[in-house]
């Protein structure tokens, strides 16, 4: 964009925000952005057996900085048993250009105890301080739903988050409204009768008028471990759900296949690009999404992880279990985690029905060696992995969430997908508690590689080991900003 007078939140475009400036000179150089500093992410201690609350962690990443891979702050919540997940904030790039709005306020959904909280983190970055708790009672009454998931926030102002479920833990995929600026439920976003059986994760993209929206599972299903014979009763997802933005309504499922459970859905963040990709953690796929020449929405396979057959394992089959994925701001390349195997993998994705393995590394996962599970067939590798040892430390758990510095050059990973999961297939992750890595990405040709320097260990904080889950800059990242 050009010299923007009175810039809101975020940036103009993607192409700035990968430099790290609020505005452009037209025909001026520009020079990489200052590189992130700060992460917030979300600790969870439901299911660890130490009766805390969660809280939000506050990690320095500058590595100029003495306290480099330490936890600086953290902030409690007042209650326990939240299960902290997935945060959004107040205001993004889809605001930019008002400059009565700030990117100032971090709203974390509680994915168990149904509250949203609103974590001020203007006052201080270093030391964020509680400034509202939504009371699950108020999505109750005004919108009944329950179990809140993804946190958007829209060009008006207002707050948007997607549900899994209504209060009694059946499965519904609705919505809340919060007013942008009381944090009042306003109610649902969505009108009409028609609402698809499962919610999850969405995004929205006004210049197609479209909002798509995903499906784990029935909340009371799923909310203490996954019981695979619960996919075969239909408890678990397999569409894309495709809402009218203008009028708010249902019109559309894209069937993806019986038991893909289609969990994160990026669109690329070109607002003119009719597409994007959606991982499915069961079938090991990734879809390219797209809109046709008749103005609906279809998808097509375009990755696809093989089952490994194994001993000593819940199933015979081991999915790779694609848990989160993410998509440069230059929209060239797509990473995504393999909780399960234990692999993190970059694609390019300039040919988006093509895409190319560029890079992996294995962080973990249940088929290293020497494990309890056997791998007996394998159609991508020759051998088991060796176990992921980093400073000393055997990491338990799989690479699950991911976050990607602006400039695409740092890729950021947790180790905990949900408590009530890691309590099941990954029961050192309690006792140890999870970690966060970083992996530096080669932007050129495509390549991962371990920061061997780098590792926060959440098994070592002061109330014991805890669960640590998705990451925020204060600056905003590859995935809370939608530019319209």
């Amino acid at each position: 964009s050009a010299k923007c007078g009175a810039c809101g939140p975020g940036y103009a475009s993607p192409r700035d925000a990968m430099k790290g400036k609020q505005f452009l000179v037209p025909d001026k150089p520009v020079p990489a952005g200052p590189r992130e500093t700060l992460l917030y992410l979300p600790c969870i201690y439901r299911n660890t057996g130490v009766q805390r609350p969660d809280y939000l962690a506050t990690v320095d990443v500058d590595p100029a900085s003495p306290q480099y891979c330490q936890v600086i702050h953290r902030l409690p919540m007042p209650n326990l048993h939240d299960e902290l997940h997935h945060s959004g904030w107040n205001a993004c790039s889809s605001c930019f250009g008002d400059a009565t709005k700030s990117r100032n306020l971090l709203i974390l959904p509680s994915l168990i105890s149904s509250r949203i909280y609103v974590v001020d983190v203007g006052t201080d970055l270093r030391a964020p301080r509680l400034h509202k708790v939504v009371e699950p009672e108020e999505l109750f009454r005004k919108g009944n739903v329950a179990h809140p998931h993804t946190s958007h926030c829209l060009g008006t102002g207002d707050i948007l988050i997607s549900c899994l479920g209504d209060p009694a833990g059946n499965g519904k995929g609705s919505f809340i409204l919060l007013d942008g600026k009381t944090f009042e439920v306003k109610g649902n976003w969505e009108k009409g009768e028609k609402v698809p059986s499962l919610g999850y994760d969405f995004w929205y993209q006004p210049r197609h008028n479209v909002l798509l929206s995903t499906e784990w599972g029935v909340p009371k299903a799923l909310r203490d471990g996954f019981n695979p014979a619960d996919v075969e009763k239909g408890l678990y997802g397999r569409h894309i759900n495709v809402w009218d933005w203008s009028t708010h309504t249902f019109i559309q499922a894209v069937d993806l296949g019986k038991g893909s459970i289609p969990l994160e859905i990026r669109f690329l963040h070109d607002p003119a690009a009719a597409q994007g990709f959606v991982g499915c953690a069961l079938s090991g796929t990734v879809h390219r999404f797209y809109k046709t020449q008749k103005g609906d929405w279809a998808a097509e396979k375009v990755i696809e992880v093989p089952n490994k057959k194994v001993q000593g394992w819940l199933l015979p089959d081991m999915p790779g279990l694609i848990t989160d994925i993410l998509i440069s701001l230059d929209d060239r390349f797509l990473f995504f985690s393999n909780w399960l195997h234990g692999d993190v993998r970059q694609y390019d994705i300039s040919e988006p029905r093509r895409p190319r393995l560029v890079g992996q590394v294995f962080l973990g996962g249940s088929i290293s060696k020497g494990g309890p599970v056997t791998v007996v067939e394998d159609k991508e590798l020759q051998c088991q992995p060796e176990p992921f040892v980093i400073q000393g430390k055997k990491v338990p758990g799989g690479p699950q969430m991911l976050q990607l510095s602006l400039d695409g050059k740092r890729l950021y990973v947790t180790s905990s997908l949900y408590s009530g999961w890691d309590k099941q297939f990954y029961p050192d992750l309690l006792r140890e508690g999870s970690v966060m890595l970083q992996i530096d990405v080669d932007t050129e040709r495509g390549g991962l590689k371990v920061n061997q320097n780098f590792l926060v260990d959440f098994g070592k904080e002061p109330d014991g080991p805890v669960l640590a889950h998705e990451m925020r800059y204060p600056g905003g990242d590859c995935t809370s900003d939608i530019w319209l």
